[in-house]
């Protein structure tokens, strides 16, 4: 298990838009840590050019990202929602895509990684033992014990449990609408059930910005701990500036489907507030408001563009990546020393 050969039990989150870059991961990987590449939304040529990039880095160990494909939706779910939008906003075409879905499969074959993880749902056990056979572990990204146990059939090897105070994306196999009346779990939450339902490594994900966060995971049964937003503002980020610049603004995030389509945390903006009630079509809806992000990026304005962001976004800080791997590490392992210090009584 790679997992096991780690200097330090922290990975980077894949962080598909725009943030994950080959420098990003390899200087994740080459501190100690696990970088992971963020394959989503990529065609394979571009995947193809981020792992010879990555791999030019001798970062050692290190993964790619993928996202499973789920189902088109019919246009009548979405189109009043784009019609709406299309009177303030540029809007581009509302379109299924697998994300190159089997031409990546079919790279990743031919010209193996370390690991593949994947978001958004299982790949099948046929598709998990093909990459088997060409040396790669697999990790899924889980919300519920449930999902871990279709993952653990499928022959998953590490479950990468998602929290509901992640940024970005929720991994969830199926986003659907009844299900937005349920608190999601907790990552601490997960972890507990996770350990106790299924015998495979668990890497925690979301809320964690700190060593003593990463203690906390490990204290609760993770093997390590997944940080995203934590490596937001890293000079090697792809970061937009405007989305660094939100990340020290003491601003609550939310869940929304206002940009995607599909549930996703953000911090609060005018577009999320004004857009409470944006249907479940992913990626349609994502596409469609390509152009309106963009154009918000470009003039710099935070009001109408999506800034994922986990909810211990404030603790985000401004250095390079192998550094805060090393901080992060020291970090948790004082955490770790000084709540075995502490004098625990028993009643």
């Amino acid at each position: 298990m790679i997992i096991d050969e780690l200097r330090t039990p922290i990975v980077l989150a894949p962080m598909a838009g725009g943030p994950s870059t080959p420098e990003l991961t390899a200087a994740v990987s080459r501190a100690g840590g696990l970088g992971v590449l963020a394959a989503g939304y990529l065609t394979v040529a571009a995947t193809a050019e981020r792992l010879a990039a990555t791999r030019a880095l001798d970062p050692g160990p290190f993964g790619v990202n993928l996202f499973v494909p789920g189902a088109a939706t019919p246009a009548d779910r979405y189109a009043g929602y784009l019609a709406e939008l299309a009177r303030d906003f540029p809007l581009g075409e509302a379109r299924f895509d697998p994300d190159d879905w089997s031409a990546k499969l079919e790279r990743l074959t031919a010209d193996p990684v370390p690991l593949v993880s994947f978001t958004f749902g299982c790949p099948s056990a046929a598709e998990i033992e093909r990459l088997h056979a060409a040396g790669s572990e697999i990790w899924v990204t889980i919300t519920s014990v449930a999902e871990a146990r279709i993952a653990r059939d499928a022959g998953a090897d590490v479950l990468v449990a998602q929290g509901a105070e992640a940024g970005g994306h929720r991994g969830t196999f199926a986003d659907r609408a009844e299900d937005d009346v349920a608190d999601p779990l907790t990552t601490l939450a997960l972890v507990q059930l996770l350990t106790a339902a299924v015998d495979l490594p668990i890497v925690a994900a979301g809320g964690i910005a700190t060593g003593a966060g990463v203690a906390a995971a490990l204290a609760a049964g993770a093997a390590a701990a997944q940080l995203g937003t934590a490596f937001l503002d890293c000079p090697e980020a792809g970061t937009a500036r405007v989305h660094r610049d939100a990340l020290a603004l003491d601003i609550p995030t939310m869940l929304t489907r206002a940009f995607t389509g599909r549930r996703a945390r953000g911090l609060r903006n005018r577009f999320l507030l004004e857009h409470p009630d944006a249907p479940v079509a992913y990626p349609e809806i994502h596409y469609a408001t390509g152009p309106l992000r963009a154009a918000a990026r470009a003039s710099g304005s935070a009001d109408a563009v999506n800034l994922w962001a986990g909810q211990a976004h404030t603790l985000t800080s401004r250095e390079p990546a192998a550094d805060l791997v090393r901080r992060l590490s020291a970090e948790t392992k004082s955490a770790l020393e000084k709540a075995l210090s502490r004098r625990i009584q028993c009643y």
